[in-house]
């Protein structure tokens, strides 16, 4: 089967021709957002956890001794820099968390924010990553976090009974 043109788009390309395409056509947006929301709607708790122990526990020890250290700017320390790393390969599950949030998705954003917890809970443990051994304290820390920053912008308390009972349920001791 050949590519169409359309399989040869990049994302910024796709969007713009979508852009365009809503702004011809009220439609057209009215479906595009249809199957926006139906796209954003497919949260899966048990697949953000796996990508996000995936992420984490793939950070790579020697990563963090090749850039700590003295350097032209002054001294890196490795445990600020795992910690750092640690942050960084969470950033995007938090930027994706906080667009379901800004979307008024409350029930999507409370089941992404669940696979965030449940992927730093099992990084911390099941992984056997050197890695870990530097951000000691990354995964309660930012378990934390994560969760602070989710009540914040919460304002249902069934779903912050809902998330303790997943907290209970699947991150014992959490």
């Amino acid at each position: 089967m050949e590519d169409t043109i359309i399989d040869k788009l990049d994302p910024d390309d796709a969007l713009a021709i979508l852009k365009r395409l809503a702004a011809e056509d009220a439609d057209i947006a009215s479906r595009i957002e249809q199957i926006a929301l139906e796209h954003l709607r497919e949260v899966d708790i048990e697949d953000i956890a796996e990508q996000v122990y995936f992420d984490l526990d793939n950070i790579r020890v020697e990563e963090v001794w090749d850039r700590a250290g003295p350097s032209r700017d002054g001294y890196v320390d490795p445990y600020d820099l795992a910690w750092e790393m640690f942050e960084q390969a969470l950033a995007p599950f938090m930027d994706e968390l906080r667009k379901y949030q800004e979307l008024s998705l409350a029930t999507e954003a409370r089941s992404y924010c669940m696979g965030i917890l449940k992927g730093i809970y099992r990084f911390e443990n099941e992984s056997t990553s050197e890695y870990k051994d530097w951000a000691e304290d990354a995964p309660h820390e930012s378990f934390k976090t994560v969760l602070a920053d989710w009540k914040k912008a919460c304002n249902n308390q069934k779903d912050v009974d809902k998330m303790e009972a997943f907290i209970e349920e699947n991150c014992p001791g959490w």
